[in-house]
Protein backbone atom coordinates (compact mmCIF):
# COMPACT_ATOMS: atom_id res chain seq x y z
CA UNK A 1 0.00 0.00 0.00
CA UNK A 2 1.25 3.09 -1.20
CA UNK A 3 2.03 5.78 1.68
CA UNK A 4 -0.49 8.78 1.39
CA UNK A 5 1.64 12.09 2.51
CA UNK A 6 1.21 15.27 2.35
CA UNK A 7 3.09 17.50 0.18
CA UNK A 8 5.26 18.83 2.82
CA UNK A 9 5.63 15.87 4.65
CA UNK A 10 6.98 14.81 1.35
CA UNK A 11 9.36 17.36 0.81
CA UNK A 12 10.53 17.12 4.32
CA UNK A 13 11.02 13.34 3.93
CA UNK A 14 13.81 13.33 1.40
CA UNK A 15 15.69 16.02 3.11
CA UNK A 16 17.01 12.88 5.15
CA UNK A 17 18.90 12.05 1.66
CA UNK A 18 21.01 14.78 2.29
CA UNK A 19 22.79 12.50 5.12
CA UNK A 20 22.84 9.09 3.38
CA UNK A 21 24.38 10.61 0.02
CA UNK A 22 27.14 11.31 2.52
CA UNK A 23 27.36 8.37 3.23
CA UNK A 24 27.37 6.63 0.36
CA UNK A 25 30.36 8.68 -0.71
CA UNK A 26 32.05 7.67 2.63
CA UNK A 27 31.40 3.97 1.83
CA UNK A 28 32.69 4.27 -1.64
CA UNK A 29 35.91 6.32 -0.86
CA UNK A 30 36.48 4.04 1.95
CA UNK A 31 35.86 0.25 -0.20
CA UNK A 32 38.09 -2.32 -1.18
CA UNK A 33 38.90 -2.58 -5.08
CA UNK A 34 36.53 -4.40 -6.92
CA UNK A 35 36.89 -8.07 -8.60
CA UNK A 36 36.11 -8.31 -12.23
CA UNK A 37 32.79 -9.43 -11.98
CA UNK A 38 31.72 -6.19 -9.76
CA UNK A 39 33.63 -4.22 -12.81
CA UNK A 40 32.43 -6.30 -15.73
CA UNK A 41 29.78 -4.30 -17.04
CA UNK A 42 31.93 -0.91 -16.49
CA UNK A 43 33.42 1.11 -18.58
CA UNK A 44 36.82 0.75 -19.05
CA UNK A 45 37.03 4.30 -17.83
CA UNK A 46 35.27 3.51 -14.64
CA UNK A 47 37.67 1.03 -14.05
CA UNK A 48 40.30 3.68 -13.49
CA UNK A 49 39.07 4.66 -10.70
CA UNK A 50 40.55 3.90 -8.05
CA UNK A 51 37.41 3.22 -5.90
CA UNK A 52 34.39 2.43 -7.89
CA UNK A 53 31.08 3.26 -6.73
CA UNK A 54 28.91 0.24 -5.70
CA UNK A 55 25.67 1.24 -8.15
CA UNK A 56 25.59 0.67 -11.55
CA UNK A 57 25.70 4.58 -13.40
CA UNK A 58 23.70 2.99 -16.06
CA UNK A 59 20.16 5.46 -16.34
CA UNK A 60 17.09 3.29 -15.95
CA UNK A 61 14.22 5.26 -17.73
CA UNK A 62 11.08 5.91 -15.62
CA UNK A 63 7.86 3.68 -16.34
CA UNK A 64 5.74 6.14 -15.24
CA UNK A 65 5.98 10.22 -14.95
CA UNK A 66 6.42 11.40 -11.02
CA UNK A 67 4.11 13.25 -9.60
CA UNK A 68 3.82 16.82 -9.99
CA UNK A 69 6.70 18.99 -7.93
CA UNK A 70 4.64 22.28 -7.82
CA UNK A 71 5.04 24.08 -4.70
CA UNK A 72 8.29 22.94 -3.55
CA UNK A 73 10.85 25.42 -3.69
CA UNK A 74 13.63 25.27 -6.53
CA UNK A 75 16.14 23.79 -4.13
CA UNK A 76 14.43 21.06 -3.40
CA UNK A 77 13.13 19.71 -6.44
CA UNK A 78 15.46 16.94 -6.39
CA UNK A 79 14.77 15.87 -3.15
CA UNK A 80 11.20 15.94 -3.91
CA UNK A 81 12.00 13.03 -7.10
CA UNK A 82 14.08 11.26 -4.88
CA UNK A 83 11.39 11.17 -2.46
CA UNK A 84 8.41 9.98 -5.21
CA UNK A 85 10.61 7.45 -6.59
CA UNK A 86 11.63 5.45 -3.45
CA UNK A 87 8.01 5.77 -2.52
CA UNK A 88 6.78 3.95 -6.03
CA UNK A 89 9.52 2.13 -6.74
CA UNK A 90 11.82 0.75 -4.13
CA UNK A 91 10.98 -2.55 -3.24
CA UNK A 92 10.31 -1.95 0.52
CA UNK A 93 7.94 1.05 -0.47
CA UNK A 94 5.00 -1.12 1.45
CA UNK A 95 7.31 -1.49 4.22
CA UNK A 96 7.97 2.79 4.37
CA UNK A 97 6.29 4.92 7.64
CA UNK A 98 5.98 8.47 6.78
CA UNK A 99 6.35 9.61 10.06
CA UNK A 100 9.91 7.99 10.66
CA UNK A 101 10.47 9.79 6.84
CA UNK A 102 9.72 12.57 8.36
CA UNK A 103 11.66 13.00 11.44
CA UNK A 104 14.87 11.53 10.05
CA UNK A 105 14.45 14.26 7.46
CA UNK A 106 13.84 17.13 10.15
CA UNK A 107 16.46 16.12 11.80
CA UNK A 108 19.10 16.20 9.15
CA UNK A 109 17.85 19.92 8.47
CA UNK A 110 18.77 20.87 12.17
CA UNK A 111 22.01 18.76 11.83
CA UNK A 112 23.19 21.04 8.88
CA UNK A 113 22.64 24.39 10.92
CA UNK A 114 25.37 24.02 13.52
CA UNK A 115 23.55 25.08 16.53
CA UNK A 116 23.61 22.95 19.85
CA UNK A 117 20.23 24.94 21.29
CA UNK A 118 18.46 24.18 17.57
CA UNK A 119 16.27 20.91 17.78
CA UNK A 120 13.52 19.29 16.98
CA UNK A 121 10.70 17.51 19.84
CA UNK A 122 8.80 15.04 18.92
CA UNK A 123 5.31 14.95 20.10
CA UNK A 124 5.58 12.01 22.61
CA UNK A 125 8.33 14.15 23.83
CA UNK A 126 7.14 17.80 23.76
CA UNK A 127 4.07 16.34 25.40
CA UNK A 128 6.44 15.27 28.57
CA UNK A 129 8.10 18.23 28.74
CA UNK A 130 5.12 20.75 28.41
CA UNK A 131 3.43 18.73 31.41
CA UNK A 132 6.99 19.50 33.13
CA UNK A 133 7.03 23.09 32.21
CA UNK A 134 3.57 23.58 33.55
CA UNK A 135 4.52 22.93 37.19
CA UNK A 136 2.15 19.63 37.71
CA UNK A 137 1.52 16.01 35.63
CA UNK A 138 -0.37 13.19 36.15
CA UNK A 139 1.15 10.23 37.23
CA UNK A 140 2.60 7.70 39.50
CA UNK A 141 4.97 10.58 41.69
CA UNK A 142 8.60 8.95 41.25
CA UNK A 143 11.70 10.20 39.55
CA UNK A 144 13.50 7.73 37.02
CA UNK A 145 15.98 7.11 35.62
CA UNK A 146 17.25 4.43 32.87
CA UNK A 147 20.25 2.68 33.87
CA UNK A 148 23.64 1.80 32.44
CA UNK A 149 21.79 -2.45 31.38
CA UNK A 150 18.96 -0.68 29.54
CA UNK A 151 16.43 -1.27 33.03
CA UNK A 152 14.30 1.38 34.15
CA UNK A 153 15.25 2.64 37.79
CA UNK A 154 13.41 4.53 40.62
CA UNK A 155 15.79 6.61 41.83
CA UNK A 156 13.36 7.92 44.26
CA UNK A 157 9.76 8.13 44.41
CA UNK A 158 8.26 11.28 45.80
CA UNK A 159 7.54 11.99 49.23
CA UNK A 160 3.51 11.51 49.57
CA UNK A 161 2.60 10.38 46.12
CA UNK A 162 1.04 7.58 44.92
CA UNK A 163 4.16 5.44 44.40
CA UNK A 164 5.21 5.73 48.01
CA UNK A 165 1.80 4.74 49.36
CA UNK A 166 1.97 1.99 46.76
CA UNK A 167 5.25 0.41 47.99
CA UNK A 168 7.48 1.30 45.47
CA UNK A 169 10.90 2.23 46.81
CA UNK A 170 14.29 3.93 45.87
CA UNK A 171 16.13 1.49 43.75
CA UNK A 172 13.10 -0.46 42.33
CA UNK A 173 13.27 -1.82 38.51
CA UNK A 174 10.37 -1.97 36.47
CA UNK A 175 9.89 -4.58 34.55
CA UNK A 176 6.43 -3.94 33.05
CA UNK A 177 3.97 -1.78 32.48
CA UNK A 178 0.01 -3.17 32.59
CA UNK A 179 1.41 -6.06 31.31
CA UNK A 180 4.11 -4.75 28.64
CA UNK A 181 7.68 -5.30 28.95
CA UNK A 182 9.99 -2.26 29.34
CA UNK A 183 12.74 -4.16 27.91
CA UNK A 184 14.52 -2.16 24.64
CA UNK A 185 12.30 0.97 25.39
CA UNK A 186 13.75 4.67 25.87
CA UNK A 187 13.42 6.39 28.78
CA UNK A 188 10.60 8.62 27.83
CA UNK A 189 8.60 6.08 25.71
CA UNK A 190 8.82 4.02 29.52
CA UNK A 191 7.34 7.53 31.26
CA UNK A 192 4.84 7.47 28.43
CA UNK A 193 3.67 4.31 29.59
CA UNK A 194 3.72 4.91 33.15
CA UNK A 195 1.81 8.11 33.43
CA UNK A 196 -1.51 8.45 32.46
CA UNK A 197 -5.29 10.36 33.87
CA UNK A 198 -5.79 11.18 37.33
CA UNK A 199 -7.69 8.09 38.83
CA UNK A 200 -6.70 5.49 36.51
CA UNK A 201 -4.87 2.65 37.77
CA UNK A 202 -1.66 1.57 36.21
CA UNK A 203 0.02 -2.29 37.21
CA UNK A 204 3.79 -2.01 37.13
CA UNK A 205 6.14 -5.30 37.22
CA UNK A 206 8.59 -4.33 40.05
CA UNK A 207 11.71 -6.30 40.98
CA UNK A 208 12.69 -4.60 44.67
CA UNK A 209 16.27 -3.88 45.15
CA UNK A 210 17.92 -7.03 46.21
CA UNK A 211 14.96 -9.51 44.95
CA UNK A 212 14.60 -12.12 41.91
CA UNK A 213 11.03 -12.00 41.67
CA UNK A 214 9.38 -9.77 40.29
CA UNK A 215 5.88 -8.41 41.79
CA UNK A 216 3.15 -6.79 40.33
CA UNK A 217 1.94 -3.67 41.98
CA UNK A 218 -1.01 -1.84 41.26
CA UNK A 219 -0.38 2.61 41.42
CA UNK A 220 -3.72 4.98 41.41
CA UNK A 221 -2.66 7.67 39.17
CA UNK A 222 -2.44 10.87 40.72
CA UNK A 223 -1.80 14.87 39.97
CA UNK A 224 1.49 15.31 40.78
CA UNK A 225 3.11 18.89 41.66
CA UNK A 226 6.83 19.53 40.27
CA UNK A 227 7.70 22.86 42.73
CA UNK A 228 10.19 24.77 41.33
CA UNK A 229 10.97 26.77 44.08
CA UNK A 230 11.62 25.01 47.45
CA UNK A 231 13.06 26.52 51.07
CA UNK A 232 16.71 24.76 51.99
CA UNK A 233 16.69 26.61 55.30
CA UNK A 234 14.52 26.32 58.72
CA UNK A 235 11.40 28.46 58.11
CA UNK A 236 12.43 31.79 59.64
CA UNK A 237 15.84 31.39 59.48
CA UNK A 238 18.61 34.48 59.57
CA UNK A 239 19.30 33.56 56.38
CA UNK A 240 16.89 32.02 53.84
CA UNK A 241 17.73 29.76 51.59
CA UNK A 242 15.65 29.31 48.17
CA UNK A 243 16.15 27.28 45.32
CA UNK A 244 14.87 27.76 42.05
CA UNK A 245 15.34 24.26 40.43
CA UNK A 246 13.89 25.90 36.71
CA UNK A 247 11.78 28.58 35.41
CA UNK A 248 8.65 27.38 35.25
CA UNK A 249 4.85 28.85 34.66
CA UNK A 250 4.66 29.62 38.20
CA UNK A 251 7.59 29.92 39.53
CA UNK A 252 7.64 34.00 40.61
CA UNK A 253 4.79 33.86 42.05
CA UNK A 254 5.55 30.82 44.08
CA UNK A 255 9.47 32.49 45.01
CA UNK A 256 7.74 35.64 45.59
CA UNK A 257 4.97 33.84 47.97
CA UNK A 258 8.09 32.04 49.89
CA UNK A 259 10.36 35.30 50.19
CA UNK A 260 7.48 37.27 51.55
CA UNK A 261 6.69 34.09 53.97
CA UNK A 262 10.52 34.29 55.25
CA UNK A 263 11.12 38.15 55.97
CA UNK A 264 7.98 38.12 58.14
CA UNK A 265 9.15 35.09 59.95
CA UNK A 266 12.24 37.20 60.38
CA UNK A 267 14.61 36.53 57.57
CA UNK A 268 17.43 39.03 57.44
CA UNK A 269 19.14 37.68 53.91
CA UNK A 270 18.67 35.39 50.87
CA UNK A 271 20.75 32.72 49.23
CA UNK A 272 19.14 32.36 45.66
CA UNK A 273 20.32 29.31 44.58
CA UNK A 274 20.35 28.76 40.86
CA UNK A 275 22.77 25.77 40.87
CA UNK A 276 21.62 22.88 37.73
CA UNK A 277 19.44 25.13 36.87
CA UNK A 278 18.59 25.00 33.21
CA UNK A 279 16.88 28.27 32.25
CA UNK A 280 12.75 27.65 31.49
CA UNK A 281 10.16 30.56 30.79
CA UNK A 282 11.95 33.33 30.04
CA UNK A 283 8.72 35.46 31.49
CA UNK A 284 9.74 33.88 34.30
CA UNK A 285 13.12 35.13 34.86
CA UNK A 286 11.90 39.00 34.22
CA UNK A 287 9.57 38.57 36.45
CA UNK A 288 11.94 37.41 39.60
CA UNK A 289 14.08 39.84 38.30
CA UNK A 290 11.28 42.44 38.47
CA UNK A 291 11.48 41.03 42.71
CA UNK A 292 15.05 41.26 43.10
CA UNK A 293 16.62 44.41 41.53
CA UNK A 294 15.42 48.42 41.43
CA UNK A 295 14.41 49.35 37.50
CA UNK A 296 17.39 48.14 36.19
CA UNK A 297 18.23 46.57 32.68
CA UNK A 298 18.05 42.77 32.63
CA UNK A 299 19.53 42.06 29.19
CA UNK A 300 20.27 43.51 25.64
CA UNK A 301 18.43 40.72 22.98
CA UNK A 302 19.81 41.07 19.43
CA UNK A 303 17.48 39.59 16.49
CA UNK A 304 17.28 39.52 12.81
CA UNK A 305 14.89 43.19 12.65
CA UNK A 306 16.99 44.81 15.60
CA UNK A 307 17.57 45.30 19.48
CA UNK A 308 15.62 44.89 22.72
CA UNK A 309 16.00 46.65 25.92
CA UNK A 310 14.88 44.79 28.63
CA UNK A 311 14.11 46.52 32.36
CA UNK A 312 13.03 45.33 35.69
CA UNK A 313 10.59 47.29 37.47
CA UNK A 314 11.11 49.35 40.78
CA UNK A 315 10.55 48.54 44.04
CA UNK A 316 10.59 44.88 44.22
CA UNK A 317 10.26 42.63 47.51
CA UNK A 318 13.26 41.46 47.46
CA UNK A 319 15.27 45.03 46.27
CA UNK A 320 16.61 45.63 49.21
CA UNK A 321 17.56 41.97 50.63
CA UNK A 322 21.37 41.28 51.17
CA UNK A 323 21.32 38.82 48.92
CA UNK A 324 24.38 35.63 47.44
CA UNK A 325 23.85 33.89 44.24
CA UNK A 326 24.69 30.49 43.59
CA UNK A 327 25.13 29.16 40.66
CA UNK A 328 27.38 25.91 38.78
CA UNK A 329 28.78 24.45 36.02
CA UNK A 330 24.85 23.65 35.16
CA UNK A 331 23.16 27.21 35.55
CA UNK A 332 22.74 28.60 32.00
CA UNK A 333 20.19 30.39 29.88
CA UNK A 334 17.81 32.21 32.50
CA UNK A 335 19.99 31.50 35.30
CA UNK A 336 23.15 33.30 33.56
CA UNK A 337 20.49 36.39 32.67
CA UNK A 338 20.01 36.74 36.22
CA UNK A 339 23.27 36.39 37.59
CA UNK A 340 24.74 38.90 34.47
CA UNK A 341 22.23 41.66 35.77
CA UNK A 342 23.39 40.84 39.30
CA UNK A 343 27.22 41.04 38.62
CA UNK A 344 26.80 44.28 36.45
CA UNK A 345 25.17 46.42 38.45
CA UNK A 346 27.12 44.82 42.19
CA UNK A 347 23.25 43.78 43.27
CA UNK A 348 25.30 40.49 44.95
CA UNK A 349 28.15 38.71 45.15
CA UNK A 350 27.84 35.21 42.68
CA UNK A 351 29.30 32.34 44.14
CA UNK A 352 30.32 28.61 42.69
CA UNK A 353 31.28 27.55 39.52
CA UNK A 354 31.72 29.21 35.79
CA UNK A 355 28.14 29.01 34.74
CA UNK A 356 27.44 26.68 30.84
CA UNK A 357 27.43 29.62 28.64
CA UNK A 358 23.61 29.19 26.91
CA UNK A 359 23.52 33.19 25.17
CA UNK A 360 20.88 32.35 22.54
CA UNK A 361 17.14 33.51 22.17
CA UNK A 362 15.25 30.38 21.97
CA UNK A 363 11.42 30.14 20.65
CA UNK A 364 9.12 26.68 20.02
CA UNK A 365 7.34 26.63 16.78
CA UNK A 366 4.64 24.53 16.47
CA UNK A 367 5.03 21.43 13.55
CA UNK A 368 1.60 19.83 12.16
CA UNK A 369 3.01 16.83 13.32
CA UNK A 370 2.53 17.45 16.70
CA UNK A 371 5.80 17.93 17.40
CA UNK A 372 8.07 21.42 17.65
CA UNK A 373 11.00 23.31 16.28
CA UNK A 374 12.81 24.53 18.79
CA UNK A 375 15.34 27.31 17.29
CA UNK A 376 17.59 30.25 18.07
CA UNK A 377 16.42 33.10 16.67
CA UNK A 378 18.84 35.93 18.43
CA UNK A 379 21.56 36.39 21.59
CA UNK A 380 21.18 37.76 24.55
CA UNK A 381 24.30 39.96 26.35
CA UNK A 382 24.58 41.19 30.10
CA UNK A 383 23.39 44.95 30.71
CA UNK A 384 27.50 45.52 30.28
CA UNK A 385 27.18 43.92 26.78
CA UNK A 386 29.18 40.74 27.79
CA UNK A 387 28.93 37.76 25.61
CA UNK A 388 27.68 34.39 27.24
CA UNK A 389 26.95 31.92 24.16
CA UNK A 390 30.18 29.39 24.58
CA UNK A 391 31.70 31.21 27.47
CA UNK A 392 29.66 31.20 30.51
CA UNK A 393 30.06 33.70 33.35
CA UNK A 394 32.73 33.55 35.89
CA UNK A 395 31.77 33.90 39.61
CA UNK A 396 33.02 36.55 41.94
CA UNK A 397 34.38 33.89 44.31
CA UNK A 398 34.88 30.36 42.70
CA UNK A 399 34.01 27.52 45.15
CA UNK A 400 34.63 24.10 43.95
CA UNK A 401 35.82 20.12 44.53
CA UNK A 402 36.25 17.30 42.82
CA UNK A 403 33.06 15.87 44.94
CA UNK A 404 30.09 17.39 43.81
CA UNK A 405 28.33 16.97 47.15
CA UNK A 406 31.65 18.41 49.15
CA UNK A 407 31.38 21.35 46.86
CA UNK A 408 27.42 21.90 47.25
CA UNK A 409 27.93 22.22 50.99
CA UNK A 410 31.24 24.70 50.67
CA UNK A 411 29.19 26.98 48.12
CA UNK A 412 26.59 27.24 51.22
CA UNK A 413 29.12 27.73 53.26
CA UNK A 414 30.71 30.38 51.23
CA UNK A 415 27.49 31.98 51.04
CA UNK A 416 26.38 31.96 54.60
CA UNK A 417 29.41 33.58 55.43
CA UNK A 418 29.75 36.68 52.95
CA UNK A 419 25.54 37.21 54.07
CA UNK A 420 26.64 37.60 57.75
CA UNK A 421 29.39 40.10 56.91
CA UNK A 422 26.45 41.67 54.57
CA UNK A 423 24.17 41.99 57.17
CA UNK A 424 26.36 43.13 59.93
CA UNK A 425 27.64 45.91 57.57
CA UNK A 426 24.04 47.02 56.67
CA UNK A 427 24.97 46.73 52.81
CA UNK A 428 25.94 44.88 49.67
CA UNK A 429 29.21 43.13 49.83
CA UNK A 430 31.40 42.03 46.34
Amino acid sequence: MLMKVTLLTCILGLLLLLGSCDSLDNASMSSSEPDASETSNTSPDMQDISASPPYNPTITPLEAPLGSSKGVPKELESVWEAWSLLNSDHVDRNDFEAEAFEEFAIRGLINGVDDIHTSYIDPTVLEIEQEDLSGQFEGIGAHVKLREDGAILISSPMEGGPAEAAGIRAGDIVTTVDGESLEGLSLLEAVSLIRGPKGSTVVLGIRHLGDLDVVEIAVVRDVIALPSVNLRSEPGAPIAHIRISEFKGDTAQRFEDMLQDQVELGSKGLILDLRYNPGGYLQQVFEIADILLDKQVILIEERKDGELIWESEEGGLGAAIPTVLLVNRYSASGSEIIMGAFQDFDRAPVVGEKTFGKGTVNVFRQLSNGGGLYMSVGRWYTPMRREIEGKGLEPDYEVTARDINKADVMQVEKAEELLSDMISNGQPQK
